[in-house]
């Protein structure tokens, strides 16, 4: 089974420059063999069909590039302890000891990486490549690879290592569970998960079942980790930027302004290594005050376990982040409290490790700053240590908290306001609609902004839309041919608002009909905007009539769902219990409906969940003329269970609040439907003109 696209330019760009892989990876010995080359060769391998060569040639091209980071590391290490950089001296030729070190400096980089390396040109893989890297793509090779050697243990630690940096990618979630049906119980390994990310994420789950002594082990594991990755970080940022794709010969800078265009991008690298640290493999956006938030749960769990020394050493290294807590300044003082008669509370200090990290933070800051000035470049000091972020999403508070006598100390997580939206929340205005029936609000759902609605379209309204339905999707569904982007246990069709018209407008369906899909489309955008009480306008985002059939012969033992659980504005990540509002998620839509057109199928309930997409927290069955609405967050996760026979219908409808993203098609609509306005063609025999309020 091959994968379903092939959009990496980077891999068909290197297959037409290198020679043909011919089954081999490179030869033995020798200097390392560039990973870029043995990715090329791996897929080449792959798409002719020679499996076993491309796992080999993958396998190889992964650990070629880890080779090649431990060399660096190992070499830069070793001549930043053989040769230091001298000071500066006085006098004309005062600069010429420094320049010296650096010289002897470069001189024992090239010469402990020339034997293992060779020629340091070898290993300068194109930008391409090293997202494809980043994103983990070889990964999605490999799996496939592994499924055709039948290999399925390894298939599917690929396919999760794939998955861990990719949680939007529909098929690759649903090959994992393929695995877990097929390959009985499988042990899912990330190959390349941070070890301090995951011990961080294990003494957060110990702490929220109180395990305080367990808490205590992976997270200070964590930050002895995290300290040896920054290391690590600031020493890769040595190596080459963005200078490097200046023209030798063309590059006209002075020796210091040279020299000083090279260092800023480095220094600029290494003041980011608190960001990269922070950040989940295949992620934008960094875990919100990552650093601080070990020493937050690190003070509260030293003080459940009677270590008072510990908890106000972390509460007062936490204090160096944020110096105006006053929940961990309330908590310090109640250890000093606790502490006096025994020693001096003042003996206690905040943590070596930590005062060095922001100390150097604080001088590249300032040093960033001097030289946005004195250089002529924009560069603006993002804010690393936001107190108030996704943890309020992402961990729960131990119960016992709340008995604490109030003079003890609290957990400074439970004091923290979550932040506020960026609009307010509210619901239950009119319906607008006398026929349209109100059933459950958002507390009845179990969540956030949601509504369930009946009658917002009638039985015979239902049947004309699927008979259009039916008259346009014969003619391609919405997803260029694709049998199902979610399942391949179902046939998935869909068409959007402006081809309804066009074939109306063509006579290949009734017109009427087809301006019935804009008309209850616009009343559903009615409804939506006038039940959440919102004070803008909301804007088509995406329109999609969509039906969904189950196959024959495919639906025994299915434990697949129709379209797994998702975030329709952002990137769900189950693992860590957060949403990540970046690409490639809708990021700017802002509100979702679904209005539904039969229920003569089984199966097909649509289900909201908790961030883990596992627990239920609603589940709602389609029939017709029912419209379930909820905003697009990470607060209403939500799919659809399996169809397993029939087919299932509905309208699915996303908008935005912000006009730059209207739906293009539904613009173009407008238009169609003001031409035949104008050509007295009239609109469909549906009232779409809201009554007073109810």
């Amino acid at each position: 089974m091959a994968p379903r696209c092939r959009p990496w330019g980077a891999v068909l760009l290197l297959a037409a420059v290198l020679p043909p892989a011919c089954g081999s990876c490179g030869a033995e010995g020798g200097p390392l063999e560039p990973f870029d080359a043995l990715y090329a060769s791996g897929v080449e391998a792959y798409y002719g069909g020679d499996f076993a060569g491309a796992a080999r040639c993958l396998e190889q091209a992964l650990r070629s590039r880890r080779e090649l980071r431990e060399e660096r590391l190992r070499c830069r290490r070793r001549c930043r302890g053989q040769v230091r950089l001298a000071a500066l001296g006085a006098g004309p030729a005062g600069e010429l000891p420094f320049f010296g070190a650096l010289l002897r400096r470069a001189g024992c980089l090239r010469s402990c990486e020339e034997p293992r390396l060779g020629a340091a040109s070898r290993h300068r893989a194109a930008e391409e490549v090293r997202a494809d890297f980043q994103r983990r793509v070889p990964y999605s090779f490999l799996q496939r690879a592994y499924i055709q050697l039948n290999k399925l243990e390894d298939a599917a630690n690929a396919a999760h290592t794939f998955f861990m940096a990719n949680p939007e990618h529909m098929e690759i979630q649903q090959d994992i569970e393929n695995y877990k049906t097929t390959a009985g119980k499988v042990s899912l390994i990330d190959r390349e998960a941070k070890p301090h990310m995951e011990d961080y994420s294990a003494g957060v789950r110990h702490y929220d079942k109180e395990e305080y002594g367990l808490a205590i082990t992976f997270l200070e594991r964590a930050l002895e980790g995290y300290y040896a990755e920054d290391e690590d970080c600031q020493i890769m940022c040595e190596g080459p930027q963005r200078f490097e794709e200046h023209e030798y010969l063309e590059y006209k800078a002075g020796l210091y302004e040279a020299i000083a265009d090279h260092y800023m991008q480095v220094l600029a690298c290494k003041h980011d290594c608190v960001r990269e640290l922070a950040t989940r493999s295949g992620r934008i956006s960094p875990i919100e005050n990552f650093l601080p938030l070990h020493y937050d749960y690190l003070q509260f769990a030293y003080y459940r376990v009677g270590d008072y020394v510990k908890a106000l050493e972390c509460a007062r290294t936490y204090l160096l982040f944020h110096p105006d807590d006053e929940d961990v300044l309330e908590n310090a003082a109640y250890y000093e409290g606790l502490l006096e008669g025994t020693l001096d509370p003042a003996s206690i200090k905040p943590r070596k490790e930590a005062k060095a990290l922001l100390r150097r933070h604080k001088l590249e800051s300032h040093l960033l700053r001097v030289a946005a000035v004195g250089l002529g470049f924009t560069y603006t000091e993002p804010n690393y240590w936001k107190r108030y972020g996704a943890r309020q999403d992402e961990h729960s508070v131990p119960s016992s908290i709340s008995s604490e006598p109030e003079e003890g100390p609290r957990l400074s997580l439970t004091k923290k306001p979550a932040p506020k939206p960026d609009r307010e929340l509210k619901e239950g205005g009119p319906l607008l609609y006398s026929d349209v029936k109100f059933v459950y609000n958002s507390q009845q759902l179990n969540g956030t902004q949601r509504v369930l609605l009946d009658n917002v379209i009638s039985e015979e309204q239902c049947r004309e839309l699927h008979r259009v339905a039916s008259g346009i999707m014969l003619a391609g569904d919405g997803y260029r041919g694709k049998t199902s982007p979610h399942t391949p246990n179902e046939r998935f069709e869909g068409a959007t608002v402006l081809k309804a018209l066009k074939y109306g407008y063509e006579g290949r369906v009734p017109l009427k009909s087809a301006r019935l899909f804009y008309d209850i489309s616009e009343k559903a955008r009615r409804i939506v905007e006038s039940y959440f009480m919102l004070n803008s306008t909301l804007y088509f985002s995406y329109t999609h009539l969509v039906c969904r059939t189950a196959l024959s012969g495919q639906q025994e033992r299915r434990n697949d769902l129709s379209h797994p659980i998702h975030a329709d504005n952002c990137l769900l990540d189950p693992e860590a219990n957060e949403c990540w509002k970046e690409p490639p998620a809708y990021t700017f839509r802002d509100y979702s409906a679904l209005l539904y057109m039969n229920a003569d199928f089984e199966g097909g309930e649509f289900i909201f969940t908790e961030m883990d997409a596992k627990t239920v927290t609603a589940s709602i069955k389609p029939k017709c003329g029912r419209m379930v609405s909820f905003s697009s967050g990470g607060e209403n996760p939500h799919g659809v269970k399996a169809v397993t026979k029939g087919q299932r219908c509905a309208v699915a409808l996303w908008f935005t609040l912000d006009p730059l993203y209207r739906e293009l098609e539904r613009i173009q609509a407008d238009e169609v439907i003001a031409m035949l306005d104008q050509e007295h063609l009239g609109p469909s025999e549906m009232n779409i003109n809201p009554k007073d309020e109810l």
